[in-house]
């Protein structure tokens, strides 16, 4: 039997910092040495110091002269990049899915994702139902088959990622983004390819809008 592969320190604390940023735990603008980080990670500085230079080069963070990082805050002019990137790509995705066409199980599993969007939204379980949408997005992507494309959407959404847990309790209901994303799903299913990639287009381009709207309106831009 093959044994499991163990996963190296350095990507073991390059996975828990960018957690950590990610979910805003260590916020934007801190700043920590590395024994302060790796005291945190319970490991040796040198892990923590290969898992800072791969966040460098992510754009999440400035390593400091003194061995120690800055937090990288994202500003309202960078999320308009970030969106208009991911509104691209991921509507790209949208078009390459419906042009292929999805298994029965694909399908589900995007049907399945809308599904919990719905049911948590009528909880008023915001928190999950950010899962669930960002989940859909996750397949709606990976489906496409284009590891490039993926992988490019995967480092720009996990850069939103902060600015949309900051802003998720301050943004309307998000009712219209659960319509979106059955119209886009039922067009992928209809083989609608151009049609998919418009609507998915145009639901990116308007939930960007609102988020840099709200950040700022409400100086949280002040924040990052």
């Amino acid at each position: 039997m093959k044994k499991q592969e163990k996963i190296s320190l350095p990507h073991q604390a390059y996975m828990e910092i960018k957690r950590r940023i990610l979910d805003n735990e260590l916020s934007p603008n801190v700043i920590m040495l590395e024994k302060e980080l790796a005291d945190l990670l319970g490991m040796s500085r040198t892990p923590v110091r290969e898992a800072l230079i791969r966040l460098s080069n992510e754009g999440m963070v400035e390593v400091r002269p003194r061995h120690g990082m800055r937090v990288l805050p994202l500003s309202a002019d960078d999320m308009i990049e970030i969106y208009q990137i991911l509104t691209a790509l991921e509507s790209q995705a949208a078009e390459l899915v419906a042009e292929k066409g999805l298994t029965e199980e694909q399908l589900n599993e995007l049907n399945q994702s809308v599904d919990e969007m719905d049911k948590t939204l009528e909880a008023e379980d915001l928190e999950s139902w950010s899962k669930a949408d960002e989940r859909f997005h996750i397949l709606l992507v990976k489906f496409s088959g284009n590891k490039r494309l993926i992988s490019l959407v995967n480092n720009y959404f996990d850069q939103s990622h902060r600015a949309r847990l900051f802003t998720l309790r301050l943004r309307p209901k998000p009712v219209n983004s659960n319509n979106d994303h059955r119209k886009v799903v039922a067009a992928i299913e209809a083989g609608e390819a151009k049609k998919a990639a418009q609507y998915h287009r145009d639901h990116r381009e308007n939930s960007g809008k609102m988020l840099v709207k709200l950040l700022k309106e409400t100086n949280i831009v002040n924040l990052y």
